[in-house]
């Protein structure tokens, strides 16, 4: 899949997301994600990181895959619920491009500790 098809797949299931926020959560299950009980959402991510886990653990590529498909698109909700998208994580990611994952995670602390 090429970078730029990547990017439509993102952006495609960014804008589904955005247009069933506010959607009737009988017939929408992005809906009933942000409208019903906060924690749902986040207990859906535990459950989808898990999944990818136990996935990676069993040693099936297919399986990995599809958790991990699973585990994003309700990243991509929880995005969504904070007025974010995949853009404000590609430009995280972007501004630690070239740190090292050690130092860039001990100014992550230093920066909390200020």
């Amino acid at each position: 899949m090429s970078l730029t098809r990547v990017e439509e797949v993102l952006l495609d299931l960014e804008s589904a997301i955005e247009d069933r926020k506010n959607a009737d959560p009988e017939n929408s299950y992005v809906a009933s994600l942000l409208q019903g009980d906060p924690d749902q959402l986040l207990k859906k991510i535990g459950e989808e990181a898990t999944e990818v886990i136990l996935a990676s653990k069993s040693g099936r590529p297919g399986a990995v895959s599809g958790e991990t498909a699973d585990l994003v698109f309700h990243l991509m909700v929880l995005l969504a619920q904070h007025g974010l998208g995949f853009r404000d994580v590609l430009a995280c990611i972007d501004s630690r491009s070239g740190v090292s994952g050690f130092q860039e995670k001990a100014l992550r602390r230093t920066d909390k500790s200020s």
